[in-house]
């Protein structure tokens, strides 16, 4: 089980069709099978069971609601991208999760990420857990909290995600995400070139401190502010620099695919010619 964090957005309409693996759509209504898990919250919000049913543009809107009820709240930076999105997968050999198995995941993990707190089930941050795609959980978060202030991940969420994951395979009966002796340690290679290589285009496909994410991160930035601004004009190039921005996310995964591809022990970089020495008779 490999837990991954993505760069925060504006918007959760991007990272939940990422989850989805497909568009959001206003009509097809998504059910417990597929929001597996949500903040405890939402069943102080909504009456009965109506959640349910809700459509993925209104999942969308749920979570992007605080934005529009606290339009100044900001990290301590002054940084509005609120959406928390994390995703796990499991190993390919591993068992098929049930309902229960998922949500109880989705919940320890929204608790390792410091965005459910027990004991506050009418308060704190609007999260939900989609299982649409084989072996694979994304959570999605808002970092708002309802009385408008702002939740900081812990500086260590990762190492707290992975923590978790290791405590649930263990509790789940998975496979860990690393298996084999560990007594004897691995013999150091030296890089080879395509690894080098691999090494810069991960660098620049980084999704939390490549220069790709923060160029990415300005341009959503920007497009939320010209948002706010009266007129279609402002629409308009909003909408834009959204495209602008799918542009580069989509560049990110084309220079990780191929990181990974250089990555592989067969693949090396083509070898120079070989220059040879003639003796003279």
């Amino acid at each position: 089980m490999i837990p991954r964090l993505h760069a925060r957005t504006h918007s959760p309409r991007e990272p939940l069709a990422e989850a989805l693996g497909r568009p959001l759509s206003s009509n097809e209504g998504l059910t417990e099978y597929t929001v597996v898990a949500h903040w405890p919250g939402l069943d102080y919000y909504t009456p009965d069971d109506e959640q349910r049913t809700w459509t993925s543009v209104q999942w969308a809107e749920h979570l992007e609601d605080p934005y529009l009820e606290h339009p100044f709240a900001a990290s301590p930076d002054d940084d509005r991208r609120a959406i928390l999105h994390l995703d796990i997968r499991l190993h390919p050999d591993d068992r098929e999760l049930t309902g229960p198995e998922w949500a109880e995941t989705a919940h320890r993990l929204a608790r390792a990420a410091g965005i459910e707190v027990p004991g506050a089930a009418e308060h704190g941050w609007r999260w939900i857990a989609v299982q649409a795609q084989p072996r694979r959980l994304d959570l999605l978060a808002n970092l708002i909290h309802l009385d408008g202030t702002w939740r900081t991940p812990p500086a260590d969420i990762l190492q707290r995600l992975a923590h978790e994951a290791r405590r649930i395979e263990q509790d789940l009966n998975l496979i860990p995400a690393r298996t084999g002796p560990t007594t004897r340690p691995a013999a150091r290679t030296v890089p080879t070139a395509s690894a080098q290589l691999a090494g810069v285009l991960t660098q620049l496909a980084d999704e939390q401190a490549g220069p790709l994410a923060t160029v990415r991160g300005l341009v959503e930035h920007t497009a939320y502010r010209i948002a706010l601004q009266p007129g279609a004009a402002g629409t308009d190039t909003a909408h834009r620099l959204e495209l602008i921005a799918r542009r580069l996310h989509a560049i990110q995964q084309d220079l990780d695919t191929t990181a990974a591809h250089l990555a592989q022990p067969g693949v090396a970089a083509p070898a120079a010619p070989r220059r040879t020495a003639h003796r003279s008779l």
